[in-house]
């Protein structure tokens, strides 16, 4: 089946030294996510998920947004027009590749640098860092033309910052830059524009020395513990450590090989050399 190439060019990529730089490529619309954008995006991921070349996968925007949150004519108004059905197939086609971004095989990085309004923050949630501009803008903006923030907007708020900002914040409409952004624990940093595409591709080259099979099963346990009394918790996390030891049990003892017997590194300071394991 032949995709409309206007569909294709809603979603820029590029893969350079292991880090696939994932970019929102609307920015005339400051990459308000479309349908058709969000098909694309669940294309990408497909495609990057298992590449040997990639190791990290940053998602950033092209221009001066990062995510203006949801097209309000075309996701919106165009898609109601169908009814329910309409409706309904918009959302999963969002939804669907936000959960899937949620649980993805690599790690990955939110590199906010312009404007995260209302939808954008499911993506936002969806990565397992976030660095910001310093100026970038934040705002839960639905309360100011009528609705609530749905599309779990409302239940990232909650989950990221405390109680009274989050309300705070869904009730007033009022925007945060970056730097509050990193007080109110959207993000993890806020630094200069120009400085911050180097400081997530340095986070990315740590990530990059790490082991894949235990990156992805810390990623998994970090948001499935959040939900969990300790006593669940800590049974988790056992068979989670068990599951992963049973897939790549020679990660494990080439870890410890390194730093008890080779005595080449501390796990406190650094990561193991994966390069020699078998």
């Amino acid at each position: 089946m032949t995709i409309d190439p206007v569909e294709l060019a809603t979603v820029a990529v590029t893969v350079e030294n292991g880090i696939a730089w994932v970019s929102f490529n609307r920015p005339d619309k400051r990459n308000c996510m479309s349908p058709r954008l969000n098909r694309q995006m669940m294309r990408v991921l497909d495609d990057l998920e298992f590449r040997e070349d990639v190791g990290v996968l940053v998602l950033t925007g092209e221009g001066t947004a990062w995510s203006a949150g949801m097209d309000l004519k075309e996701y919106f108004r165009e898609t109601e027009v169908d009814g329910l059905g309409g409706t309904r197939k918009a959302q999963r086609e969002s939804y669907g590749w936000w959960r899937r971004l949620r649980w993805y095989q690599k790690p990955t990085i939110a590199m906010v640098n312009g404007w995260c309004f209302g939808g954008g923050y499911g993506p936002l949630f969806a990565c397992d860092l976030a660095f910001a501009a310093e100026d970038a803008q934040f705002g839960l903006s639905e309360i100011n033309w009528g609705i609530l923030p749905g599309g779990g907007a409302a239940k990232v708020a909650t989950e990221l910052t405390s109680f009274r900002r989050a309300m705070y914040h869904a009730m007033m409409g009022e925007n945060i830059d970056g730097k509050t952004a990193v007080e109110w624990g959207f993000v993890n940093e806020a630094l200069p524009l120009d400085q911050l595409k180097a400081r997530v591709a340095e986070v990315a080259a740590v990530l990059l020395k790490k082991n894949p099979v235990a990156l992805k099963a810390t990623k998994d346990s970090i948001r499935r513990v959040r939900e969990m009394t300790y006593d669940n918790a800590e049974d988790y996390l056992i068979r989670a450590q068990e599951a992963a030891n049973s897939y790549d049990s020679e990660g494990r003892k080439e870890g410890i090989k390194q730093f008890i017997d080779d005595k080449t590194y501390k796990p406190g300071l650094g990561a193991y050399d994966k390069t020699k394991q078998r």
